[in-house]
């Protein structure tokens, strides 16, 4: 049986961007996949316009240096960039390192790398499912690992923030190695919230369902865009601000109760 598409409506416009309110003055967090213009360039923003300082990282070195040039023009010295790939063990922990060694500590991660792609399972090659879950799931584990390490050294607290994905609980065609990468950090969130929580250690994720910028525009095709748009009460995709605006509230002491969650963001019909 096919499900037949919702209704179409017009859409919805995004709100005004909302003004900072200070719910990370003082926090240093460290935001990976950074550069570009996508959730992890959103938080970046989102989190100096809440009064932290913060390291932006990327494995992609030219990205990151026009997307930390760009950062440091309106926020100063609050920010700072360190080139990382999270599938290197070495690369990762010099990341948190070389961000206490700027600031002093790290009060807050966030993992946002993450790599998709889209083919059959049945033409999956071994080396496309590795290599997705490698930068998607490892990658977020690995930098989980290290940032709760750090906080136990610092004395405990700390929030770490996970990037996952509503395609981690539905399914969607050519996307089983993206959607087994997404539950993998759905389940992480969970399992690591348990171990981390009797040092303090808040983990929760969030789990868009669409958000729209330039590079997912040049890799996704406009008719399945529209299709995912169209599941959406609003019509539209999230901005990636808006998305970014959960993970901020999810680091704050707003959220302090809140662990092992996985908060979806989305406008989706049921």
């Amino acid at each position: 049986m096919t499900a037949q598409n919702p209704p179409t409506a017009p859409a919805i416009p995004a709100p005004p961007y909302p003004r900072g309110r200070d719910l990370l003055e003082g926090r240093v967090v460290v935001v990976t996949a950074a550069a570009g213009t996508g959730i992890g360039s959103a938080t970046a923003r989102r989190c100096l316009e809440e009064g932290a300082r913060v390291v932006v990282s990327d494995w992609h070195e030219r990205r990151l240096g026009e997307k930390a040039a760009e950062l440091a023009a309106d926020f100063g010295d609050r920010v700072h960039s360190i080139p990382c790939d999270v599938t290197v063990e070495e690369q990762v922990q010099g990341l948190l390192d070389g961000a206490a060694d700027r600031f002093g500590r790290v009060d807050v991660l966030v993992n946002n790398a993450g790599l998709g792609g889209s083919v059959a399972v049945q033409d999956m090659t071994d080396e496309q499912w590795s290599r997705v879950l490698d930068v998607t799931l490892t990658g977020t584990f690995r930098a989980t690992r290290a940032a709760i390490n750090r906080f136990i050294d610092q004395g405990g607290g700390g929030v770490i923030v996970n990037n996952a994905s509503v395609i981690g609980w539905r399914a969607q065609e050519e996307q089983a190695h993206y959607a087994a990468a997404k539950a993998g950090v759905m389940a992480l969130t969970r399992c690591s919230a348990v171990d981390a929580a009797p040092h303090g250690v808040r983990i929760n994720a969030v789990s868009p369902s669409i958000a729209m910028h330039p590079f997912l525009a040049k890799v996704t095709s406009d008719e399945l865009l529209d299709e995912l748009s169209r599941r959406e009460v609003f019509g539209r995709a999230a901005e990636p601000w808006e998305v970014a605006n959960v993970i901020a509230f999810l680091a704050s002491d707003y959220a302090s109760y809140m662990t092992g969650e996985v908060v979806s963001v989305s406008s989706q019909h049921a």
